[in-house]
């Protein structure tokens, strides 16, 4: 199978309505599977090819699974070489996907082209040499028009918090450097996402790695100088940041940043999960950012669990590549939600499922207030197989149609809060989706048990597609111009 691309121009798709209207079928995801007790076990995190072909006689199995040679990795994120960005340069193939590592620094770059259903190791990028620039902790990874890799960076070789991003040359895969420019750094790093057309970069704050590799320790989440509260807008052309915007308490740990997929709009949602609020960022008329609250998750008053009250958790957001809905899970809760947001300034509920969490009936918890619930939600079975932990990673199908879920999100904090996959593994489920009225309900025929998995359980996390998804490309506005 080639890799998948919609036009033999370029990579990927010349604008996000084209990949959503004629780009294929999904057949394979890639997820990164990480081992929950690597110090014990001594086995190495793996690069999982899950079959999603409904014709195929292996649909809803791992099929390959490729073994990192280092143990202890904490695989998390992953990206591509080259992606839509890149539409207008024939020159250019997506055939390598990259993947840092949060636990060594490591980065590797994985070959899909040559056979996208065994992809094969072809590079890795020691972490040592990303010490040597005094930042660790690689988390997102974004192809760039210049020919480029750009990954942002979550902290210093000491583990304080510390927002850059490195470069690495698409074509040879050598380190180049560090990407901000002049003597003002971003507080903290996570996730970024650019649009040249505006002349700008937003990225957003997670925390110290010394703080969150610990576990999730709540006095920390209150500390300004363990966990973050802020968005970073950069000048793209200069390379400097330029603004920051402090969402304040509410905004603790924005981590998802979404711009619209239209790369004319000017605006775009960042869900920060320790409150799970939802703000709405967007240019002013003075060519400022500015940021607003959307949506606003009430927590559960609650017994039986460590604080009277539990916040949701919000740690996953994704955008329709029509910019019409946005999805997001709430971790602690166990729900995952879809809003309208034609008008993004006013989101809509309109679906809403949940598939485990923190809050089910048989559980230890009970919820004794709750200003959106009349009961507590029942445990879900699949496929005889209950659903333990909780929904996480998001991916969407091209058409909106498919909303693809796995329920890990970082290894110590999968443990802290849900003991049970370290013997139970995790999952990765499929949620079909209402695209014209909204509704979401789960696939009853599609499972993917990652506690079966050959060598004992591992944690699936983040997951990509061999052609582009609607969290890897970034469209650039000349790009859609016929």
């Amino acid at each position: 199978m080639a890799p998948q691309t919609g036009s033999q121009c370029g990579p990927g798709y010349r604008s996000p309505l084209d990949a959503m209207r004629r780009g294929p079928r999904e057949q394979i995801l890639y997820i990164p599977c990480i081992q929950p007790t690597p110090q014990e076990t001594h086995r190495s995190d793996y690069l999982a090819t899950v079959d999603v072909d409904p014709s195929s006689p292996t649909y809803s199995k791992v099929i390959h699974r490729l073994k990192m040679p280092a143990v202890g990795d904490e695989l998390h994120h992953s990206g591509w070489n080259v992606c839509s960005s890149c539409y207008g340069d024939p020159c250019k193939t997506r055939d390598k996907l990259v993947l840092p590592s949060l636990g060594s620094d490591r980065i590797y770059i994985v070959d899909t082209g040559t056979d996208p259903k065994s992809p094969r190791l072809h590079k890795v990028i020691e972490g040592e040499l990303l010490r040597a620039l005094n930042v660790a902790t690689p988390h997102t990874t974004h192809c760039l028009a210049s020919g480029e890799i750009m990954i942002s960076v979550l902290g210093d070789k000491n583990g304080n918090g510390k927002g850059d991003f490195l470069l690495i040359d698409a074509h040879t895969l050598e380190l180049k450097g560090l990407w901000t420019q002049g003597e003002q750094k971003a507080k903290f790093g996570y996730d970024f996402w650019y649009q040249p057309h505006w002349d700008v970069m937003v990225s957003s704050e997670w925390g110290a790695p010394k703080s969150f590799k610990k576990g999730f320790v709540l006095p920390d989440t209150q500390d300004e100088e363990l966990y973050g509260r802020s968005l970073n807008v950069f000048s793209w052309k200069e390379r400097r940041l330029v603004q920051t915007i402090d969402l304040g308490p509410q905004g603790i740990t924005p981590l998802e940043i979404r711009f619209l997929h239209d790369p004319r709009q000017a605006q775009g949602f960042v869900g920060c999960a320790m409150y799970s609020k939802v703000f709405r960022f967007f240019r002013q008329d003075d060519g400022t950012w500015a940021a607003e609250l959307v949506i606003d998750i009430p927590a559960k008053k609650v017994d039986g669990w460590i604080l009277p009250e539990m916040n949701g958790l919000m740690s996953n957001i994704i955008l329709s590549l029509d910019d019409r809905f946005l999805f997001f899970s709430n971790w602690l809760h166990g729900d995952v939600r879809q809003y309208d947001v034609s008008d993004p300034q006013n989101p809509r509920l309109v679906g809403q499922i949940f598939l485990g969490g923190s809050i089910q009936k048989d559980g230890p918890v009970r919820v004794v207030e709750d200003k959106e619930l009349s009961e507590q939600p029942e445990p879900v079975i699949l496929k005889g197989h209950r659903l333990y932990g909780s929904p996480q990673m998001l991916q969407l199908s091209l058409d909106g149609k498919r909303l693809y879920v796995t329920s890990s999100l970082y290894s110590p904090w999968d443990k802290q809060f849900y003991p049970d996959v370290v013997e139970k593994g995790s999952f990765l489920v499929m949620l079909n989706v209402d695209t014209e009225k909204g509704g979401l309900t789960l696939n009853p025929d599609f499972l993917v048990d990652f506690g079966k998995e050959p060598d004992g359980p591992v944690l699936a996390h983040e997951i990509r597609y061999p052609g582009g998804d609607c969290t890897s490309d970034i469209w650039l506005a000349e790009t859609e111009e016929d």
